[in-house]
């Protein structure tokens, strides 16, 4: 029953009114955040210089975790009991203790690329970045393989349902995976903006990026 957000400077918003109405939380990072996840009643947000900081009571009140490194991690998802982050050269970072303490996973020199997006369905996770690049896990991201992905476009957003896992990025790029991540192929696409976001609820996908954009499937 609580909206997070989270931005520049470290900054933390919340709300406990679905959103009419927020209030700064005290943040313990002038680091400017980039992710927010949620699972087992923790937040968890991650930014830039590899900072990490979870609140146990509802985004209220938040302390710095001990990172694994010193690299922007772009985003963080949570599933199977486990936290990923994703970020900078290709850094993938987990928890598996609510948050508390954080390692850094075997990539399998999968890739050095940014990874700006991470989504998780059907027991695996999935990564997204810099020139297309998919990375994905099934064992709760102790280990990542490359995927070979349909486009060399920049891939910002990812996140499943329907047991589909969907992408999007440059040039309105959309590409989506039918076999939990292991085969990729592009979808028409009626934008050619750049798409930053994806989400999906009520058997909807909606994606959201430059000049106002927004599309559905």
């Amino acid at each position: 029953n609580t909206f997070v957000a989270v931005g520049n400077s470290g900054n933390i918003v919340r709300s406990t009114n679905n959103g009419s109405s927020w209030d700064n939380a005290t943040s313990p990072t002038g680091n400017t955040m980039w992710g927010i996840g949620f699972g087992n009643d923790i937040f968890v947000a991650t930014g830039n210089s590899g900072n990490i900081v979870r609140s146990t009571d509802n985004g209220s009140s938040w302390d710095n975790a001990t990172s694994p490194t010193g690299n922007n991690i772009n985003a963080v998802t949570f599933g199977n009991n486990t936290f990923i982050g994703v970020g900078a050269s290709g850094n993938i970072v987990r928890s598996i203790d609510n948050g508390s303490s954080w390692d850094n996973a075997t990539t399998d020199n999968s890739t050095t690329n940014i990874l700006s997006g991470v989504g998780v369905g059907n027991n695996t996770f999935v990564g997204v970045g810099a020139s297309g690049n998919i990375v994905r896990s099934t064992d709760n991201g102790s280990s990542w393989d490359n995927a070979t992905s349909p486009t060399s476009n920049y891939l910002k957003g990812v996140t499943f349902g329907n047991d589909t896992f969907v992408t999007i990025g440059s040039f309105g790029n959309i590409v989506r995976s039918t076999d939990n991540g292991s085969s990729w192929d592009n979808a028409t696409s009626p934008t050619g903006k750049f798409l930053f976001g994806v989400t999906f609820g009520n058997n909807t996908f909606v994606g959201v990026g430059l000049s106002g954009n927004i599309v559905r499937s």
